[in-house]
């Protein structure tokens, strides 16, 4: 990556900016909660490993094309009760109570909100991210800090392409004004952020805990003022 030819930053939303992971579990035990004839003598830790389990490859079959959205999320549910042996929840239902509760839990930590702010009075920024409109709009709703600060606010489902297809990238430095080149984007997605920016010319970071080895397009961070720092002595 090089810092000095960065001129537009767009970030990623979910477990980038957000704390998506702990919101989808904490809304996953409020629903346990809710129904604990049903659920009561699960671990949480069962539930939401196989919530998981099942919702990652849905969300691939989705962005490709395979399955409906509301296919999505019946079927996130539908499996994980099958797959734990639950009968007796209907899964529409439980999608609508988990969304809910899901909303009550979205958090934006201060380290994440800070590098954003820092990095937003030095570039112009963006979000780019994957995602249902109605509740991704909700998040920037909830977070005006983000909303506020950005040029540019790109959601998948508005787009019509999910990460890491090229198409939407293309439409965010088109939006942007951008040439990909001087476009850095920041997620915690190596297939989907890293790789996606990558093969559509821009450059990287990669928010992430292992700071696992890349090549020099991508610069690995797992705190935040490592990355304004960079960005800020670049």
């Amino acid at each position: 990556m090089n810092p000095q030819q960065v001129r537009f930053i767009f970030f990623d939303l979910d477990d980038t900016l957000l704390d998506h992971r702990q919101a989808e579990r904490r809304g996953l035990a409020d629903v346990c909660t809710r129904h604990a004839a049903h659920l009561g003598h699960l671990s949480l830790d069962a539930v939401h490993e196989t919530y998981h389990a099942h919702s990652v490859p849905l969300w691939r079959l989705y962005a490709d094309g395979a399955i409906t959205k509301h296919d999505l999320q019946r079927l996130r549910f539908d499996r994980t009760f099958q797959t734990l042996g639950i009968d007796g929840l209907e899964a529409g239902a439980l999608n609508a109570l988990y969304l809910d509760c899901y909303a009550r839990h979205w958090t934006l930590p201060a380290a994440a909100q800070q590098a954003f702010e820092a990095l937003a009075r030095r570039f112009p920024v963006g979000i780019l991210t994957n995602g249902f409109a109605e509740v991704q709009r909700a998040k920037f709703d909830r977070f005006p800090a983000l909303r506020d600060r950005c040029e540019v606010l790109i959601i998948s489902e508005e787009v019509g392409y999910m990460k890491p297809h090229p198409e939407i990238f293309a439409h965010a430095a088109t939006a942007a004004g951008t040439a990909p080149e001087a476009l850095l984007y920041v997620g915690d997605s190596y297939n989907s952020d890293v790789l996606g920016a990558l093969n559509a010319g821009w450059q990287a970071a990669w928010h992430t805990p292992e700071k696992a080895a890349t090549d020099d397009a991508v610069f690995c961070f797992a705190h935040w003022d490592e990355l304004t720092g960079y960005l800020v002595a670049g």
